[in-house]
């Protein structure tokens, strides 16, 4: 009896000590997974600062150079804090030509060409998601192939054509070959796509017009892809050098890009100091522009993402 208990009791202390090995190599396991998804979160956010610091460094060094004297600007190695900031650079860039002229005419424009693009391709876009007629494929693919297409390649066409309507040096002639937009089309296509067709037989069946429809409807649930169109036209166009350079001769209707290669004219190619204080006013805006607006752009990313 006595031999028989200690049998069990030998193999009841066998299996506690089993059981403990396996507790032992399960938190094991589970500490090593732990280790892994933290050492996995660690490279992301790493990796994460390393995308911040490529894409932030260069708009750093353009203010800290904006705000250095000119023998600053020249030391080697390149020192990134300028000793004694040099706020006089940036009225310097802004007195080397009109600049507020130059700024005004950028914002004509660029919001000009804005809302004539808002204006054609809501219902270009509307038209090919909505509805089925004959050619809509070909017509489709005809907007999809002028992406393609860079501007240097039909420049001189349409300067001819609007030399003859004597457009040159005048606002617009710098809106009017922009008046809508192939990306635009194809892109708030997707968005108006994904509409449920039930909503607009819904509308329909309260006797809603189909501008209302678009308006109404359409428009608001594509908010976030327009406001994300909005800010990509905008950056396209406020920073646009080539067609102004070739629409404009004079002084009436040129941007600011242009006003800012001509500090270099102005002042010489060694003032980097006054230049980078051209280009921080010429980026200013956009900056603006993309902190209002940066909500939305996430918000049509996540969307489309989702669907």
């Amino acid at each position: 009896m006595n031999q028989a208990n200690r049998t069990i009791g030998a193999g009841g202390a066998e299996a506690v000590i089993g059981r403990q090995t396996a507790v032992r190599a399960s938190w094991r396991r589970i500490g090593w997974r732990r280790a892994l998804r933290l050492c996995l979160r660690a490279a992301n956010v790493l990796a994460l600062l390393a995308l911040v610091l490529v894409f932030a460094m260069p708009f750093f060094w353009m203010l800290s150079t904006s705000l250095k004297t000119l023998p600053e600007t020249m030391i080697f190695p390149p020192e990134w804090i300028p000793s004694r900031p040099v706020w006089e650079n940036f009225s310097t860039a802004w007195n080397t030509g009109p600049f507020l002229k130059y700024f005004v005419n950028s914002v004509v424009v660029a919001v000009g060409i804005l809302i004539l693009q808002m204006l054609t391709i809501v219902p270009a876009a509307y038209a090919f998601a909505r509805y089925r007629f004959a050619g809509a494929k070909l017509l489709f693919s005809i907007v999809m192939v002028t992406l393609m297409i860079p501007a240097q390649l039909i420049f001189l066409p349409v300067y001819l054509e609007l030399s003859a309507l004597k457009l040159l040096n005048t606002h617009l002639g710098l809106i009017l070959p922009f008046a809508s937009s192939a990306f635009g089309i194809f892109l708030l296509r997707q968005a108006f796509m994904q509409v449920p067709e039930e909503l607009l037989e819904a509308a329909r069946l309260d006797q809603a017009s189909e501008w209302k429809i678009i308006v109404r409807l359409m428009v608001p649930l594509a908010k976030p892809v327009l406001v994300t169109f909005t800010l990509f036209s905008f950056i396209a166009h406020w920073n646009d050098y080539f067609w102004p350079l070739v629409m404009t001769t004079n002084e009436t209707a040129r941007t600011l890009p242009l006003g800012i290669a001509k500090i270099r004219e102005v002042e010489g190619v060694a003032t980097w100091n006054v230049l980078m204080a051209g280009n921080l006013i010429l980026v200013a805006p956009i900056l603006v522009v993309f902190f209002f607006s940066q909500r939305h752009i996430i918000r049509a990313f996540v969307y489309n993402g989702v669907k």
